[in-house]
């Protein structure tokens, strides 16, 4: 997790995107699955913290990638892997769009598990935006 803080500091303007890697997406459009509608760019996760974010940027990166195992483990042909690249716009979901993406790093399956740990560790997950629990009451 130090590594991948340390580069988001030095560099910013990086991503994360979960997919069959940056030579395959490389290689033909970017569709919507749901629309059909062709992309202008890749959809990934900003790595940069907001400015409102006050915890340290550690938080903010297992957040951001506390997520992956599950995708891994459902598609594991997929990798998940660092990007920047120009903001042209924002996917249905309201995700960067980037094109002209450069990759910069794959990262490894015990980073992810990495975040996993610090999230499940400092983060009440069972909580929403709003105060209620998304648990159901026993």
């Amino acid at each position: 997790m130090y590594e991948l803080e340390t580069a988001v500091r030095r560099f910013p303007g990086l991503h994360v995107r979960h997919s069959p890697g940056p030579f395959v997406d490389a290689s033909g459009p970017n569709v919507d699955l749901e629309s059909g509608l062709e992309l202008p760019g890749l959809s990934a996760d900003p790595l940069d913290p907001e400015d409102w974010w006050h915890r340290p940027v550690a938080d903010w990166l297992a957040r951001q990638l506390r997520g992956y195992r599950q995708l891994a483990d459902r598609e594991p042909d997929r990798i998940a892997w660092v990007l920047t690249g120009q903001f042209v716009g924002r996917g249905p979901d309201g995700e960067p769009l980037l094109a002209n993406v450069l990759p910069v790093a794959g990262l490894s399956d015990e980073l992810i598990a990495e975040a996993e740990d610090r999230y499940r560790t400092f983060f009440d997950a069972g909580r929403d935006t709003a105060g209620g629990s998304r648990r159901p009451s026993p």
